[in-house]
C-alpha cells in the first residue's frame, strides 16, 4: 500500500547524522517499510543535488556503506540510475533530506525525485537527515589525503547518508 510523499513524512527525517533513532519512509506503515527495507539485498544512499548525484551502496546484512559513483544530474542520468539499480540488485534507496533550512525548493525536489523513482522503478525511497554530510565528507576526504575534493564529495556525502540510516536500521 503506497502512498504519495507529502509535507507530513517530512516531518520524521531524522534530525541528527549517526545518532538518530527514527528515519522516514515514503510509505505509510513505517515498521512493516523498515523490516521491508532490510530484505537481502543492497541498498542505494543519495546525495541529490542540482548538478550532481552522488551514491553510495551498501548490502544490507553487512550493514557497511561504500562510496559508489557520482552521477551528473542531467538528460540521462534517471537512465544511469536505473541501470545501476538493476546492475547492483538495490531493494531501498536512502535520500538525504534537510529539514534545518527554510529551502522550500530543494527539500520539494528531493520529493519530486523521491516520487519519481517509486513510480519509474517500483523501489521504497526512505528519507535521512543530511545536515553537515558535504562538510563532513570534505573533512573525510582530507584525512585521506584526496586532492580533488569537488571530484568525490558527493559520493562521499551519500555514503554518510547510507551509513546513518543503516547505524539506526
Amino acid at each position: 500500500m503506497n502512498k504519495s510523499i507529502d509535507q507530513s513524512d517530512m516531518a520524521e527525517v531524522s534530525p541528527v547524522p549517526h545518532h538518530s533513532k527514527s528515519s522516514s519512509s515514503v510509505n505509510s506503515d513505517k515498521n512493516s517499510e523498515r523490516e521491508k527495507a532490510m530484505v537481502l539485498g543492497y541498498v542505494l544512499g543519495v546525495d541529490f543535488g542540482r548538478a550532481k548525484i552522488g551514491l553510495a551502496i551498501a548490502d544490507s546484512e553487512t550493514k557497511m556503506a561504500f562510496a559508489y559513483d557520482t552521477i551528473k544530474n542531467d538528460g540521462e542520468f534517471l537512465q544511469r540510475l536505473k541501470d545501476i539499480i538493476e546492475k547492483e540488485n538495490i531493494k531501498t534507496i536512502v535520500l538525504g533530506m534537510t529539514l534545518h533550512t527554510n529551502d522550500k525548493q530543494s527539500e520539494q525536489e528531493k520529493v519530486d525525485f523521491a516520487k519519481m523513482i517509486e513510480k519509474e522503478f517500483k523501489i521504497q525511497v526512505m528519507f535521512q537527515e543530511e545536515m553537515f554530510t558535504t562538510k563532513m565528507a570534505h573533512q573525510n576526504i582530507k584525512m585521506r589525503g584526496g586532492k580533488d575534493i569537488a571530484k568525490t564529495d558527493d559520493q562521499e556525502a551519500a555514503r554518510i547518508i547510507l551509513q546513518s540510516w543503516l547505524d539506526i536500521n
